[in-house]
């Protein structure tokens, strides 16, 4: 029961992030939010640290579990076009419904982990079928700074999507066919 209670608490504590922000989340809104009697979050989660620790590490456990059931889901990548595809199936999902308050909470929490390290390690981008889908992409492709490129392509897939949450608009596919190209396209040289 403690472990489905916590679970519970942190899920209300990533709900109560994307709904009020940082300065919203306490013990006491988190308890409302999980209709739970007052005191209950401070029982499982003693500071706030604590708190903030529990739903980082919630909000990793169902990013991670979204990307291995969106990676079970797809086919090997063979061309461009379908991993063109794939990165916009995922930003749809990361700018709509219950992945867009996750995306609101995850961006409140990494601005969160510069001052803690604890927070910074937890959200560390992890390794998951669809990390490895783009690395043995860019692989079969010839691209021959594999990590490199897999880590940029990524991290301007997630500052896409940050730009969809500030703008309220969408990923346009224009921007990921260009990033697509840009990952693909080999050094001068080479």
């Amino acid at each position: 029961m403690t472990s489905d209670r916590r679970t519970l608490l942190a899920d209300a504590a990533l709900d109560v992030l994307a709904d009020d922000g940082m300065r919203g989340l306490t013990h006491r809104a988190v308890d409302r939010k999980a209709a739970m009697p007052p005191g209950t979050t401070s029982a499982y989660f003693r500071t706030r640290a604590a708190l903030l620790t529990g739903l980082v590490t919630r909000l990793v456990q169902r990013d991670q579990a979204e990307l291995h059931a969106m990676a079970e889901a797809l086919p090997p990548l063979r061309t461009a076009e379908e991993l063109v595809e794939g990165m916009a199936a995922l930003t749809r999902k990361r700018l709509t419904g219950e992945g867009r308050r996750r995306s609101l909470a995850r961006y409140a929490c990494t601005v969160e982990s510069v001052r803690d390290a604890e927070l910074r390690e937890i959200l560390v981008p992890r390794d998951n079928p669809g990390r490895e889908a783009v690395r043995l992409f860019l692989a079969a492709h010839g691209v021959t700074d594999v990590e490199n490129r897999t880590h940029t392509l990524l991290t301007c897939i997630d500052g896409l999507v940050f730009d969809g949450l500030v703008s309220g608009g969408e990923v346009r596919r224009e921007a990921l066919e260009g990033l697509v190209a840009a990952a693909l396209r080999q050094a001068p040289g080479r």
